[in-house]
Order: structure tokens, then sequence, then C-alpha cells
């Protein structure tokens, strides 16, 4: 890295107090393009406002005695003054758009602008929930079509799609596991999560009511199989107490769980369910139908794995799909093609011509994320099923390459256990003295990219998870892992400077423990002069 880019920048290695912000003074404390953005309410006054309103008419007072007794507090900025502010703030943020985004298990790849263009025509970007259900067909088409192809995708039976995110769909799966044992008189007390599994797992099992147990994992990786039929097994046959298990595939050592089929028939033989967690499904989709592999029930992230953004301008998406067992329980709403081929939304129970005839109830109030639903099924269909494969196919492929070409200098506690699926996992074994996975994730961000996910899973010291997504170049992993090398490089040879990382950021390192201990998440006004100093005097910025 020691050559200059495309651009003609040429990074260095930062020496100790360095800052790129050093240098001789400007007035405005701007560097070039690098602007000093003060805080809104240090920018206008609050005595002025941004617009000219003319003078009251009258002196009567109509808000009946709700009228504001003490100041708003906010300052009078002019339109251009506030677009400015907020501009200006938005050029500090990192995004897909600006570059590599190796954040594991995130799945942050690239959006395609035409599905951006789909979610925004009319009908779908203006259709309001509580629209006459006659004024919405179309949508309604739009969320069948979407429910079809995640059920041909996933080998499963049904789907509900309501949840709005992940953890949402884990929730509304093991809300169906549990209606199912219920419906049957089998109070099961257990939920089985193994270590490689996402940390929302053992969570949403402990806020549905049941008790969590641990499965560990095999020197490859993966879930000890004996380990698990070995818990099935405790208490005597028949007196099984596991409800079910979760279960993330491929799982968050980046591996695909090669013994999946057998977890799935020996959970179901002691009386249980298999929940998998599909956040990680865009490394096989088109590749592998979870459904073959026993799994009940799996919830879908359609801003991972089918390309709408994290967030969206509002909640995801997390339809999850059902085995025929437990569909019958699925939530309402859901759509459902009568006789006449019309789309109907079923909003009631007991509908007994349709799926879903003993749901548990309702996961929201309306029916899902209409951009998202839209954004997702734009990006199936123009994909296809041979592009959807491709994708599974070629995310794979680079973090295989990431793997590979790094495993040299950074431990790869799971190198040995052969390709990984769609992202390389790392440890900080080998790094000189007190340096931490944390001061490599700082120097990081002087390099030019957002850090990667840090300290998770918990079964690696020092963990960092790498997911390059299908959408990146050659080209752009090899300048990614060049910067991760070299850091990797002063990692192993004790540089210190690291630990004082980022050094070009608009801010340097800030003390995470203080901020995350005592937040100060409110501007207060600082004191006329003499007066003890304000919280943000102290600091608080």
């Amino acid at each position: 890295m020691s050559a200059p880019n495309a651009s003609g920048w040429k990074p260095g290695t930062p020496v100790q107090d360095h800052n790129a912000m050093a240098g001789s003074d400007t007035v405005t404390g701007n560097r070039a393009l690098m602007l000093e953005e003060p805080l809104i309410f240090e920018i206008g006054s609050t005595e002025t406002t941004g617009v000219d309103l003319p003078e009251p008419q009258s002196d009567s007072n109509r808000l009946g005695g709700l009228d504001r007794s003490e100041k708003i507090g906010l300052p009078g900025l002019s339109e251009p003054e506030t677009i400015r502010h907020y501009t200006r703030l938005s050029r500090q943020n990192y995004a897909i758009d600006l570059g590599l985004f190796p954040l594991g298990s995130c799945t942050m790849k690239h959006n395609p602008r035409l599905n951006e263009k789909v979610a925004r025509m009319p009908g779908f970007a203006d259709v309001h929930p509580l629209q006459p259900v006659d004024t919405v067909r179309g949508a309604l088409e739009v969320v069948n079509e979407l429910a079809h192809w995640l059920i041909e995708l996933t080998g499963m039976h049904g789907v509900a799609m309501s949840p709005k995110a992940g953890a949402h769909g884990e929730l509304c799966g093991i809300l169906c596991i549990r209606a199912a044992l219920e419906a049957r008189g089998d109070a099961r007390e257990v939920i089985l999560v193994p270590e490689s599994a996402h940390g929302t797992n053992p969570a949403t099992a402990a806020f549905a009511g049941y008790r969590v147990e641990d499965i560990p994992a095999n020197a490859d990786g993966r879930v000890d199989l004996e380990a698990l039929k070995a818990r099935l097994g405790k208490g005597g046959e028949g007196d099984c107490d596991v409800a079910g298990v979760m279960i993330t595939n491929p799982n968050t050592c980046g591996l695909f769980e090669r013994d999946m089929k057998a977890i799935s028939d020996a959970v179901h033989e002691a009386g249980g369910f298999v929940y998998c967690d599909g956040a990680n499904f865009n490394a096989i989709v088109g590749k592998v139908r979870p459904g073959d592999l026993g799994v009940d029930a799996m919830h879908i992230n359609l801003h991972k794995t089918f390309s709408t953004p994290h967030g969206g301008g509002g909640p995801g998406s997390g339809p999850v799909v059902l085995s025929e067992a437990l569909s019958p329980y699925g939530p309402l709403p859901f759509t459902a093609r009568t006789k006449d081929g019309v789309v109907h939304l079923v909003e009631e129970e007991n509908a007994a011509e349709f799926e879903h005839t003993k749901a548990f109830g309702r996961m929201t109030a309306f029916h899902g994320q209409m951009g998202m639903f839209t954004r997702a099924l734009a990006y199936i269909l123009s994909h296809g099923a041979d592009g959807l494969r491709q994708v599974a196919e070629d995310a794979v492929l680079n973090a295989n390459y990431i793997l590979r070409s790094l495993e040299d200098v950074l431990h790869a506690p799971f190198g040995h256990s052969g390709p990984c699926m769609h992202e390389a996992l790392f440890g900080d074994k080998g790094f000189a003295g007190d340096i931490s996975t944390l001061d490599l994730a700082k120097a990081l961000i002087d390099e030019g990219y957002h850090p990667m996910t840090m300290y998770f899973p918990l079964v690696v010291h020092g963990a960092m998870l790498v997911e390059p997504t299908e959408t990146e170049s050659k080209a752009a992993l090899d300048q990614f892992i060049g910067a991760l090398r070299s850091v990797a490089e002063r990692a192993k040879a004790g540089d210190e400077s690291l630990k004082t990382a980022p050094h070009y950021a608009p801010r340097r390192r800030l003390d995470e423990t203080l901020a995350a201990r005592k937040p100060i998440l409110a501007w207060e006004e600082p004191n006329p002069p003499g007066g003890a100093p304000s919280m943000s005097e102290q600091g608080g910025r």
C-alpha cells in the first residue's frame, strides 16, 4: 500500500500523534472539503426564524390554554442552512455507495437502482394500509407473487409476510412452534441454541418464555451432532422437554452445517421443531432449499438477501417460511388467491378455505412493508432462478478469496474446515503486545473502510467477521485485502500508532466505554460566563 492508488492519493503509515487535520489553522476550521460541522443548536439563534411570517391580525387566542409557556429552544434556520447542515453531516457517513462494506453477517450488498425505481411507482409508494382492499389489488398481487417465490426458493409450504425484520421473524416462527405444541397439548419448555447461532436466537426464545440451553460446537466450528442427540434423549423415551432447536445455517463461523438433515431428523424424532435463522440465506439461495433439509420455520431478511436497503426509509422485512406442520398456525393477515383468480387479504380467523386456519394471532397491525416487498420482487424477477443461483456462487467465491488471501497474515481458526460460505472469520491470535481487534478496526478507518464486524461470533477470540457479498469486483476485493493485510502486519509487528488510530478521520478515537456507560444524549445551552460548564462544554458532543 505504499504506491499511489488510482486517485493519486498515497496512503502512509501514521506516526505517533500525527493527525491529518494538523497544520496551519484556517479561519473557518475547515480543511478544504473536510468540513467542520457544529451542532444545529450552535448554528442559528433561537431568537430568529428562517421564514417571514405576517404579524397576527387579531389578539384573540384560539389555543384553549394550550399555547406554549416556554421557548421552543430550536434555532431559526433558513431552508438552505438546514439542508447544508444535514448534507455536510451525511458526507461524514460511510455507505455502500462509497465503497466495500465488509460487515460480516450483515450482507451489505449494492442495491440496484431498478429496485428503487419500482418501489417509487404510484400504487406502491403511496399505498395506505387503511385503503379499501378493492383499491390495492395490484399491491396484493405483488405480495402474493413474492410469497410464491419465497416458498419456491426455500421448498417450504407456506409463508407469513407480516414480520418486519429478522428478530421479528424469529419470534413469529417460535410462536408458530408454541401454537403447534399447545394444539397437541405438549408443554415443552426448552429451546436448544448452538454456539454458532446468531445472538438474537437465544434472546427470542427467552422472550417467548422458553428456557435456553446451549449446544456446543465441534472442532470444525459446526454443531456437535452427538451432543445434540444426547440432549434430546435426556429424560428418557417419550419424555423430551425440547420444543425445538434454533440453528443458523450457514452459521456465524461462515460454515455450512453439513449435518443439517441429520439434526432435523433427530429433533423431529424427539417431537420437536427446527427453526433456521435465514439471515445468511444469501450464501445458499438458488443452491439449497432449507425445506429439503427438514426445516420447519425460517425467516428471510429481505433487506439482506434480496438487496432492499437496510432500513429502507423505515422498517426492514423478515417473512417467515413455514413447513406443512406449522403453516396452519401462521399469523394474520395473509394473502390468498381464490378460485376466481383474485388475491384476497385474509384478516379474520377461522377462514376454513385458506391456510393459517389456526393462526396464533397478529404480529403487527397491518400486513408488512410494501417498499420492501416491491424491491425484493423486482430483485428476484430481474435475476431469475439462474441469476439468484449465481448470486450465491459469487458471494461464496468472494468470501473464500478473502479468506485464502489473508490466512497467512491473520489467524483463520476454521480455515481447515473447508471452504467458507458467505463470510470469512479471523481472530486476533498473533497480534503483538496489547494490540487488539479494536485497534486494527480503527486503523482500517484510516484506509478508507468501515470496519468489519468485531468480536462476533463469541467462539473466536478477537473475532473479525468479513462478508464481501457478491457485488464486489476483484479489483475492489484486492484493494480491501491490501489495506487489511497492511494493518494486520502492523498489528503483528507491534506498531503502537494503532493504539491511537484513526488519525485521518474527522474525529479522533472516542472513549467508547465512557460513551456507552455515560452517554450524553441531549444538548444543553451553555451557561453564561462564570457559570458551571454545561454537558456539551464538557465534551458531550
